[in-house]
């Protein structure tokens, strides 16, 4: 997100966010919302003009700014998740990942499960940007991975396909993390699966071994310990069919532009 001026365009991610904490609970404030079938619907409509007015101004490939090694912070804060607990995943952190693998299915040619050490050898790309976190706070920092589209191509995914929906291996409160996003960021050239930060592995708080980055959107997006990625052509169908743990669990908007 460039530091230049840029239009103040009301979403539901602003909305949701400082109502809800006004009301001294993110998840019961959001819940109480999400009750008035009304503010939902204007909600929706934030959301749409958010969506149709950034990709208008943006464009398809616009990218987010990019900094030089000495605007790195000290560190990048864990957003969510620190450490899941789901019993697999913390098998594979006490080996370093060794037989970690990715998957990616649904809508695609060729379905094919990838180990993290092919996904590594893969040509790389390396950006210095800044994480946003609807939290409030951001933070500069270095990731390295292999860009989506170079996935997809391998897979083929079929013109069907609309979205891709990521399942993690972290599960909060309310039931499995997972996020989605279209095919048009998916394709994007900063849009990567990162297993690297500040030239070290990712650390776990940080989404080890494999994370989403979707350098255009909220921190929230930016799906952590992704294990399989499934293209599909309507996101609604999955879980509980806001596109994202958080837009089903507290009324987050599905896209989260900035």
């Amino acid at each position: 997100m460039s530091d230049t001026k840029s239009p103040i365009i009301l979403t539901r991610r602003a909305l949701v966010g400082s109502l809800a904490v006004a009301s001294g609970g993110l998840l019961s404030g959001c819940d109480a919302l999400n009750s008035n079938r009304g503010w939902r619907d204007t909600l929706l409509l934030a959301e749409k003009g958010n969506m149709a007015l950034q990709r208008t101004i943006q464009g398809s490939r616009r990218r987010a700014r990019e900094y030089s090694e000495r605007d790195i912070g000290r560190s990048v804060p864990a957003n969510g998740t620190r450490a899941p607990t789901d019993a697999d995943y913390l098998k594979q952190a006490a080996t370093g990942f060794s037989d970690w693998t990715l998957t990616i299915d649904g809508l695609v040619e060729t379905p094919t499960r990838f180990a993290l050490g092919q996904i590594r050898s893969m040509p790389k790309q390396t950006q210095i940007t800044r994480h946003d976190c609807v939290e409030g706070w951001s933070a500069i920092g270095k990731w390295t991975g292999v860009n989506l589209a170079h996935l997809l191509d391998k897979v083929q995914v079929k013109d069907s396909a609309r979205y891709l929906v990521f399942h993690c291996a972290d599960t909060l409160r309310a039931g499995p993390y997972y996020e989605s996003i279209d095919m048009e960021d998916a394709r994007h050239p900063q849009t990567m699966m990162a297993w690297a930060l500040n030239d070290e592995l990712l650390p776990i708080g940080n989404g080890a071994p494999l994370r989403l980055r979707v350098e255009r959107h909220l921190g929230y997006k930016h799906a952590k310990y992704v294990r399989r990625i499934e293209a599909v052509a309507d996101y609604r169908l999955a879980y509980g069919g806001g596109g994202g743990y958080w837009e089903d669990a507290a009324g987050y908007e599905w896209y989260a532009g900035i």
